[in-house]
């Protein structure tokens, strides 16, 4: 298991290596986004840049590479190992521990570097990101502004004694489309039915028809209106 120092080195490398959208405006808020298996950031930077305002800063860090089981293997970008998707009984325990400690540290860097307070961060990924994103989000200590999902399936591991219970009260928008062949519409549900016990009336699910595992105009028009109303220029979060 790393060690703390470890952590926030590699936190550290992540950021400084992060693909980067910077504010237009004065910097009020923060958007961090993981991209999903085998990416990088730049794919997701350069989407989600067309639609943010332009006081929102975007950080789409990349994971590191390692060999993945699912894919017999091979190295790719990837935040934690991750077995068949039938076996859901075995994962990357460690790995997640890991990854979900690094999320929390640039969280950190990211508060100390600019002095943006974490309730001004929107914590999101796509796929495997966005389960990492769920994971530390909720594992927080200090409240965030949202949790952003796209395409992604239950959370591999869940330790809900870790919770912090103002995350779990927060704004949060999860996406899937329902012709994706990677992680089905199944999936989602499955991860949609744990979400709603949160009984947050701030969670939202939208599906979109014909949406395989990528993004759409319209799930990026929705995905705009969420973050106008999470991040309003000058503070007032929904």
């Amino acid at each position: 298991m790393a060690t703390s120092a470890q952590i926030v080195k590699a936190a550290a490398e992540r950021l400084s290596g992060a693909v980067v959208r910077r504010t237009i405006t004065k910097h009020t808020a923060t958007v961090i986004f993981l991209h999903g298996l085998g990416d990088t950031g730049h794919g997701w930077c350069s989407i989600l840049s067309e639609y943010l305002q332009p006081h929102v800063k975007l950080i789409c860090p990349t994971a590191s590479t390692r060999p993945v089981t699912l894919n017999s293997g091979m190295n790719m970008p990837a935040w934690f190992d991750i077995y068949p998707l039938v076996d859901r009984i075995k994962v990357d325990k460690e790995g997640i521990e890991i990854a979900v400690e690094e999320i929390h540290a640039l969280l950190e860097a990211e508060m100390k570097a600019t002095g943006i307070s974490s309730d001004r961060i929107v914590l999101g990924g796509f796929s495997q990101g966005g389960s990492l994103a769920v994971m530390s989000a909720l594992t927080f200590k200090r409240p965030l502004a949202g949790i952003l999902t796209l395409s992604c399936l239950m959370p591999p591991s869940m330790d809900e004694e870790k919770h912090n219970p103002h995350n779990k009260e927060i704004p949060f928008l999860h996406c899937h489309g329902d012709s994706d062949m990677v992680v089905s519409l199944k999936w989602g549900e499955n991860a949609s039915q744990y979400f709603r016990t949160f009984k947050n009336s701030k969670y939202e699910f939208k599906v979109y028809p014909g949406l395989m595992h990528s993004s759409s105009e319209q799930e990026m028009r929705d995905v705009d209106s969420w973050l106008q109303r999470v991040l309003p220029p000058y503070g007032g979060a929904m």
